[in-house]
């Protein structure tokens, strides 16, 4: 016989079906027991003699036949999409036994030790929230995928080990084996990739990207990995690149959350210098009620400073990444002005944000070779490092590279403020801990000696016990 998804028993009521899931709670009423069975699409109830059922207990995973029948009216279960039937087992299978979980599992689990939630997460993702949590995150992401596909976009996956470059965090490095002493980095952000596909000719790109960043962990951001929607095209103005995105997110709401509301459309735009005067931030929360979790308030912060100074390495850094193109009008200046005065210059960046969270951020790119050698230079890269570390891109843009830009929204980010949930590890599968360990797996660990011997690695300082 056929399995039937547990949602699909409402339409089956006089037949004998095959279900499969796992046993949510046993209700045991003399020689009758009932059975809340659930799979992936929903729960229903079934009702079998003590001898059919044996000692079946919560968590169990079983195969049940049996008739479908519906529930007498006052017995209706208002609460559960299949609350109008439920299946009178003629027999169980038991597919695999289940110790006691060691936390409940029909609970929100934000009370529970996130370290033993996160050891457990395999356990952990069978309560409804956090089930929902990833089902909502697939949609999101199948939901970009058909918008820009269908404006013409082309989807491109580009290296995981790549090259160290300096973007703003610490890498991870690869040893590489084949050539000793040399390392791989993984990437911070597709950033130059995207570039170099756009001096190919493919005009617009995107990327579900996995990035990697060894930075300190917070709430909104989640240590060592997480995944953006990476996009970049050829030809385009910033407005351009704003409406397109902002289009998205608003198809996005209407058919993913529809109980959300946006505060306005089209999204507000605020200069940074403005938003800084006003709300003493540059990813100000907009929403009339900061308490209304049902309120989703998009902005753009537009006009920010090219450079941020660096008071303990006293040196100019990139306020969003070296790429990052200057304003038009400030250029000059670049060359000609008072490097004490480059923090007046502006770049043509925007970010996007929604209910206080920077949630992406974009720029219109620099493409002459002359102006990327000068900003590094004020980055304080010498000539030599200039060429070790990014002559590919100075070099890719001798051949005709076209003006782009683009803009990276950060998945995980934006559905943890579209569902308020405190951290980003509540909408990440396999989120590392706040401590940076991912502790279903126990990583990271200690390797064997061959292994570091291979790489030509060894120890200097003393590994825990």
């Amino acid at each position: 016989m056929e399995r039937t998804l547990i949602a699909d028993t409402i339409e089956k009521v006089g037949e004998t079906v095959l279900v499969k899931g796992w046993v949510q709670t046993r209700r045991d009423h003399g020689k009758i027991v009932f059975l809340d069975v659930r799979d992936r699409w929903g729960i229903v109830q079934v009702v079998a003699t003590d001898e059919i059922a044996g000692k079946i207990n919560s968590e169990w995973v079983v195969e049940i036949t049996g008739l479908v029948k519906k529930r007498p009216e006052n017995l209706v279960n208002p609460n559960l999409a299949t609350g109008t039937v439920e299946i009178e087992a003629k027999s169980i299978k038991v597919l695999a036994e289940s110790e006691t979980p060691p936390f409940p599992l029909d609970t929100e689990g934000l009370d529970i030790d996130e370290e033993l939630r996160l050891k457990y997460r395999y356990l952990d993702l069978r309560r409804p929230r956090m089930k929902q949590n990833l089902l909502l995150r697939n949609k999101v992401v199948q939901k970009i995928r058909n918008y820009l596909l269908a404006k013409d976009f082309v989807e491109v996956e580009t290296p995981i080990l790549t090259k160290a470059t300096p973007e703003g965090a610490r890498d991870f490095l690869v040893p590489a084996r084949l050539q000793p002493g040399n390392f791989y980095a993984l990437p911070q952000s597709p950033q130059q990739y995207k570039q170099l596909l756009m001096v190919a000719g493919l005009e617009r790109y995107f990327q579900i990207a996995r990035c990697f960043r060894d930075e300190d962990p917070r709430a909104d951001r989640a240590y060592g990995e997480f995944t953006q929607l990476d996009v970049e095209m050829s030809f385009p103005t910033q407005e351009e690149i704003r409406s397109l995105i902002e289009n998205l997110y608003v198809e996005i709401v209407k058919e993913v959350f529809p109980d959300k509301r946006i505060s306005k459309i089209p999204f507000p735009v605020l200069s940074y210098a403005e938003a800084i005067e006003k709300y003493g931030t540059d990813k100000p929360d907009l929403r009339a009620d900061k308490k209304d979790k049902n309120e989703l308030a998009f902005c753009w912060v537009i006009d920010f400073p090219l450079f941020e100074w660096k008071e303990q390495e006293k040196r100019w850094d990139a306020m969003h990444h070296p790429f990052t193109a200057p304003k038009a009008d400030d250029i000059d200046f670049l060359y000609l002005g008072n490097p004490k005065e480059f923090g007046k210059l502006r770049a043509d960046q925007y970010d996007f944000v929604l209910n206080g969270f920077e949630i992406g951020g974009g720029s219109i790119r620099i493409t002459d070779p002359k102006l990327q050698s000068r900003i590094f230079e004020i980055l304080g890269h010498s000539p030599k490092d200039i060429q070790t570390k990014f002559g590919h891109l100075l070099q890719a843009f001798k051949y005709g590279v076209p003006p782009h830009g683009g803009i990276a929204p950060g998945i995980d980010r934006f559905i943890m403020a579209a569902l308020s949930e405190p951290t980003l590890r509540e909408v990440i599968a396999f989120p590392t801990s706040a401590s940076g360990r991912t502790a279903v797996m126990d990583a990271p660990s200690i390797v064997d000696k061959s292994q570091l011997d291979e790489l030509g690695i060894s120890i200097k300082s003393k590994r825990p016990s």
